[in-house]
């Protein structure tokens, strides 16, 4: 593509970079308005959006078409991911929530890998009707959305009532689920303006949405320059570099489906992600290091140990711990805007011109993960003082009024 169309400098970065203006301000709106608009329309129009612009992008003739179809690309995938996430929120119970924002984040690992494959096949179509390999890869994937976009369609039921999967016994279960998650979130599913307000006034809002630009910038940067870091840092052939992207990011999603499982079974957001970090914190020391190729790639399926299961179990962890309904999408919202800070930075720190070291782009993604650690454990700290004075208040018989239920209401019960 740098050849193709022509560009200069950090030109590239730069279109990386300008995907995510648009990611950030698409994405709180979306988090209030998605549930209202309702769920089985917003995600088929986003996603047929989405696959129209990729198709677009295998046209692209120079610098300002490619940022254009990234400025769009970014809008419509801000506006998608939380309306993935409420989706799942709406569905399942906060105890579940671990393991079902998992499997999002397994896709993007397996669609990974799945891409990896599928660039590595379509790179054999370069010259076909006159285009180049890489713009069969776009215009490809592009149809693939979009003809998802249609299946979403039939596929996603408007609510539990009226879902096609569920017979009359399953129906009665999930009402009396459903029941259960209302009287414990408070929540009637309308969303106020003062639920915006408590949830933008609550420090636990901004302290998960910091942590998540941290690691966020690791996720999308591991995720996008993998091919180049493995190209050119490990000296492989462009074809090569797509299928070894493949293992690595099955691995991620494994890692990450098994830390999921682990989390929800036992309730351990904290620990999973306290444990992990680490791990990604010496792959990117070894990538740092002048060792032997095999050796850097061995520390690739260390970073994917932990990319992928610190990033969903932090919005898992927020979410869990957020109440009532409007409140949580709100301080989803929050979290999901600021999170794609993390999107421009990562854009920026893996420079062309810095291959094949990439020593910025090492360091900072390693930096990041170490402030990630830390701020778990100020989380954890803020979570345990808050329930140790919910505990005062039961102690001395206070009840919370009716209409007044929130996550700081004495009955409500942080997960860790």
């Amino acid at each position: 593509m740098i050849k193709d169309i022509n560009l200069k400098g950090s030109q590239l970065n730069t279109a990386i970079s300008v995907f995510y203006i648009f990611y950030i301000l698409a994405e709180f709106p979306t988090s209030i308005l998605v549930k209202r608009l309702q769920f089985n329309r917003v995600i088929p129009i986003i996603t047929l959006c989405w696959g129209l612009v990729c198709l677009s992008t295998g046209f692209v003739k120079g610098f300002s078409s490619l940022v254009v179809t990234r400025i769009l690309l970014g809008f419509f995938e801000g506006c998608l991911f939380p309306s993935m996430t409420l989706l799942l929120c709406n569905w399942y119970k906060r105890e579940e929530l671990a393991m079902r924002v998992a499997y999002l984040f397994i896709a993007s690992a397996l669609s990974g890998a799945f891409g990896g494959l599928l660039a590595w096949a379509i790179l054999h179509m370069d010259g076909v009707a006159g285009y180049p390999g890489w713009r069969w890869l776009y215009i490809l994937e592009g149809i693939i959305t979009v003809v998802s976009a249609f299946m979403c369609i039939f596929l996603i039921p408007k609510n539990y009532q009226t879902a096609y999967f569920l017979n009359d016994e399953d129906k009665a279960i999930m009402k009396h689920r459903a029941e259960i998650s209302e009287s414990y979130s408070g929540g009637s599913g309308h969303y106020t303006m003062k639920d915006i307000k408590e949830a933008a006034k609550d420090p636990k809002s901004w302290g998960h949405a910091v942590i998540q630009i941290a690691v966020v910038t690791i996720l999308y940067g591991f995720g996008t320059f993998l091919p180049l870091i493995i190209k050119n840092g490990f000296h492989y052939s462009t074809v090569q570099a797509q299928y070894f992207v493949i293992p690595v990011n099955l691995w991620g999603a494994i890692a990450y489906a098994i830390g999921a499982y682990l989390s929800d079974k036992y309730n351990a957001r904290f620990l999973a992600m306290i444990i992990c970090a680490p791990v990604g914190i010496a792959g990117y020391a070894i990538l740092l290091c002048d060792v032997p190729a095999s050796v850097r790639y061995f520390a690739t399926y260390l970073i994917a140990t932990a990319c992928f299961l610190c990033t969903g179990t932090n919005i898992a962890w927020l979410s869990g711990n957020c109440a009532p309904d409007g409140k949580r999408a709100a301080s989803l919202g929050i979290q999901l805007t600021l999170t794609n800070i993390g999107g421009v930075v990562s854009g920026q720190i893996y420079q062309t011109k810095a291959a094949p070291k990439y020593t910025l782009g090492h360091s900072w993604s390693l930096g990041c993960l170490a402030f990630a650690w830390f701020g778990w454990w100020i989380m954890r700290y803020m979570y345990l003082r808050r329930e140790k004075e919910k505990q005062r208040l039961l102690a001395e018989g206070y009840v919370t009024p009716g209409g007044e239920f929130t996550d700081r209401s004495p009955e409500f019960k942080y997960q860790f």
